[in-house]
Parts: C-alpha cells; sequence; structure tokens
C-alpha cells in the first residue's frame, strides 16, 4: 500500500503542474484586493452642505454664494455649516423679512445636500452617506467583515464535502455575480446584502485555495508557494490603487474590479482537484488519472506498481470547538493563538482601512501599501528560517503595534513622518500574519487545524471588523 506522499515524490513535489496550479490560484487572490479595499475609494469625505433649492425656487436676483449664505450658516472657521441650515421662512415672506430673520433659528438638513459641481459620482454622494448617515460608512464595513464570518463558517465543511475544485468554482461564480450586481443597486441597503454575500465567498476562497495548493505541493515547498500566492493579493493592492486613481465613478469602479472574473470561466476545465481529497472520498481512479496528468506535465515518469497500490485514505477522528479548550496545553497554545491574531488583524486592517487618514495622496498611500506588502511577506519566510517561529511573531507584533501606536502622537501637521510610520507597521502586521498562518498549521495537530482555521478567521476578522 503506497501513501499519498509517495507518489507526489515520484511526480515531482513542485514542478511545472505545481507553479500552473499556483498561477491559477494566484489570479483570484489578485482580484480579492478589489472587493476587500475597493469600498476605501468610493466614500472618500467630499464637501457638502444642506440643500438650497427652496431659494432657487424663489425668483429673487442673487448670486450662489448669496444663495447659501441665505441657506447655510457658517461654522467658526467661515466655511459652510455642512449637517445645519436655517429654518424656512414662511410662505410669502419678503426678502427683506428672510435677511432680517435668517439668523435666528436652524435645523439638521431636511432637503438632502448639495455637492462641488465637477464631482464624480461615489457612494457617498449618490445615497447621501454624510450627518445623520454618516455612520453607514462604519456599518457597510461591519457588515462585510460579518460576511467574511460567515464565509469561514460555511465554506470550510463545504469544501470537504464536495471538493476543493468545485468550492473554488462556486466562490469564482459568487465573485462575478455579487460583485457585478453591486455596480446596479439602486439602495445602500442592497449594497449591504451584496457586500456580505461576496464577503463570504472572498473568505471561503481564501482558506480553499491554500487547501488546494498545499495538497499538490510537497512539504518542502509549501510554505514558499502559500506566501507567493499571498504576495499577488499585495500586487492586486497596488493595482487597486491605479484603478481607483484612473476611474472615479463607483459604478463604473465597481464593474473594472469585478468584470475579469469572468475571464477565469476557463477554470472549469483548467483547474484540477485535489488527488488526496479523491482519495479520502473512495475515488480511486480518478485520483490516479489526476496524477498521471501531473507527471506528464512535470515530465516524470510514475511507476504504475505505485498507483495500483494507492487506496482510498482514512479520514481519521473529526475534531471540535471542543477540542481546542479540553487540554491544557492545547487550551494554552489555543488562548495565546487568538491573541496572535486578534492583535495582527487590528493592526493590519486598522492600517488599511484609515488609507486615507495619513495626510498624503491616498492613492499614492494605497500604492506604497501594496508595495511593502510583496517584501513583507517574503522576508517573513526567511525570518522564520533565521529566528524560529516565536521570536519573529514577537518581533513583528511588537514592531506593528509601537507603530500604531507612535502616530497616534504625531501631529497632522507631519503627514510624512505619519505615512513612513504607517507603512513600517503595514509591513510588519503583514509578515505577522504570513507566519501566523504557518505557526498555527505546525502547532495544532492535523484533525482539529481546520476548527482552528475557522476560529482563528472569527477572531481575527472579528478584531479587524471593530475597525470598520
Amino acid at each position: 500500500m503506497a501513501q499519498f506522499s509517495e507518489v507526489l515524490d515520484e511526480i515531482g513535489d513542485f514542478g511545472r503542474f505545481q507553479i500552473q496550479l499556483l498561477i491559477l490560484l494566484s489570479v483570484p487572490n489578485f482580484l480579492t484586493a478589489f472587493y476587500m479595499f475597493a469600498q476605501v475609494f468610493m466614500v472618500l469625505d467630499e464637501t457638502h452642505h444642506c440643500s438650497v433649492d427652496w431659494v432657487k425656487n424663489h425668483t429673487w436676483n442673487l448670486s450662489a454664494a448669496e444663495q447659501l449664505s441665505l441657506s447655510v450658516p457658517l461654522d467658526a472657521t467661515g466655511k459652510p455649516e455642512p449637517c445645519l441650515m436655517f429654518r424656512l421662512p414662511p410662505d410669502g415672506a419678503s426678502l427683506e423679512d428672510i435677511l432680517s430673520h435668517r439668523f435666528n433659528e436652524t435645523q439638521a438638513c431636511d432637503m438632502g445636500w448639495d455637492y462641488p459641481e465637477d464631482r464624480q459620482p461615489s457612494l457617498m454622494n449618490e445615497f447621501n452617506l454624510v450627518c445623520d448617515l454618516k455612520h453607514l460608512k462604519e456599518t457597510s464595513q461591519s457588515v462585510y467583515m460579518a460576511g467574511l464570518l460567515m464565509g469561514a463558517v460555511i465554506f470550510g465543511p463545504l469544501c470537504d464535502r464536495i471538493g476543493r475544485k468545485a468550492t473554488i468554482l462556486v466562490q469564482l461564480l459568487f465573485f462575478a455575480l455579487f460583485g457585478l450586481a453591486t455596480a446596479f443597486i439602486p439602495s445602500f441597503e442592497l449594497y449591504m446584502v451584496l457586500r456580505f454575500a461576496v464577503a463570504t465567498a472572498v473568505a471561503g476562497y481564501t482558506f480553499s485555495n491554500v487547501t488546494l495548493l498545499t495538497e499538490w505541493v510537497g512539504p518542502s515547498w509549501r510554505t514558499q508557494a502559500v506566501v507567493l500566492a499571498q504576495c499577488t493579493f499585495s500586487l492586486g493592492q497596488m493595482a487597486l490603487a491605479g484603478l481607483a486613481y484612473g476611474v472615479r465613478d463607483w459604478r463604473l469602479f465597481q464593474i473594472a474590479g469585478t468584470a475579469p472574473v469572468l475571464l477565469l470561466f476557463f477554470y472549469f476545465w483548467a483547474l484540477p482537484e485535489s488527488a488526496r481529497w479523491l482519495l479520502t472520498r473512495g475515488r480511486v481512479e480518478e485520483a490516479k488519472r489526476g496524477l498521471q496528468k501531473a507527471a506528464a506535465v512535470n515530465k516524470r515518469k510514475v511507476s504504475p506498481e505505485l498507483l495500483s497500490q494507492l487506496v482510498p485514505e482514512k479520514t481519521g477522528p473529526s475534531g471540535n470547538a471542543l477540542d481546542l479548550f479540553r487540554h491544557p496545553q492545547l487550551r494554552k497554545v489555543t488562548l495565546i493563538l487568538f491573541s496572535v491574531w486578534f492583535v495582527d488583524s487590528l493592526g493590519y486592517f486598522g492600517l488599511s482601512l484609515q488609507v486615507g487618514d495619513f495626510g498624503l495622496d491616498i492613492y499614492l498611500t494605497q500604492l506604497i501599501f501594496g508595495a511593502v506588502e510583496v517584501p513583507a511577506r517574503y522576508s517573513s519566510i526567511f525570518m522564520m528560517q533565521w529566528f524560529g517561529r516565536k521570536w519573529s511573531q514577537l518581533g513583528t507584533l511588537v514592531l506593528g503595534g509601537l507603530m500604531c501606536i507612535t502616530i497616534i502622537f504625531i501631529p497632522a501637521d507631519l503627514p510624512v513622518v505619519v505615512t513612513v510610520l504607517a507603512v513600517v507597521g503595514k509591513f510588519a502586521t503583514a509578515a505577522g500574519f504570513t507566519i501566523s498562518y504557518v505557526y498555527s498549521a505546525e502547532l495544532f495537530p492535523t484533525v482539529i487545524r481546520r476548527v482552528w482555521g475557522s476560529w482563528a478567521s472569527h477572531q481575527g476578522l472579528g478584531a479587524s471588523s471593530r475597525h470598520s
């Protein structure tokens, strides 16, 4: 009876077949950066004030400035108040009566808002996410994070039930269907519903693609392969900066960021199923055909005798959430790694989602944030080799935390200093995330590793929702 690892060694643990698979799985990773961070560019703060349409409806010959001064009070800096207007005068009041009465009382805007005439359509100005509705920006991001949590719960078991390939195809369908539908929504409530739906697919793909990749790549190359796949997510963040800069209309921006998923229809034929999963389901002949195809692509010969010894793999006992706390040593490891994921997520998403608040151009900052992640993620491999998992994890968390704390005390008129500190923090937290994946996978037994993955995503993404 041959072990799957023996056959994998025979066909090549990281040959042309695995490289092709890595590329196939990296393309959606590249595209998920849009789903994760695009909203930041759709809700940028814009100058606004209460609508002055009631003045325009009169026949008074007033300039735009005079109309504004008649309708909207000024703040302490001499600028129009964004959320207050003068109470409307009674019907039939003359202009002289209004001029003598206009400073008496103010009220909240109840006739809509006016924005700069040269503005591009955005979520902010199309759905008036200002004043009393301003909180909906944060609410929608929290809804997205809740979708990520739900996706981790749904797609983990589904991946084991229907297979890695089928699960990934469903997730790509969700990417295209819900992503494109978002560009045509008539209300912000429906926008949040679709954001929740697509977030489930984003979270599911995060785990499904790693599972498929690691089941085809040999142990000596798994860490490098996973890190390379994650680097394409960082490249996607860089591309997001350019796309957001070039396409300011939020609906066109949404279409441009999600339509490329439609080009991946050929994954139905090109994406291989996991031979290891096929063996666990008793589909030995299909697994053999997949292994023979991989060997042919790698230009390796696999012994027919070795293939004939393959038998269905036993999945072993399944773990549950209680197993994480049942044994003292495992409970200690679980609580420590919960804290690690919480802190890393808090820092990483806290910096990523506030990319426009550091004082420099938001598009340039986003480009730098994406660029710095590539060396951060890849350097984590060497950090783990030189310093070990424990000290690498500790160092990245401490450095990221120090940067976030230091930013608080830097004056707002030093945007370059704030941005430099944020970039260093992003480097540290991105490297820390990569280390967390490897560290967690090595510390937990196989039978409860998937349980931990789901719980870790709950803890980490729960931290990020506190920042949204």
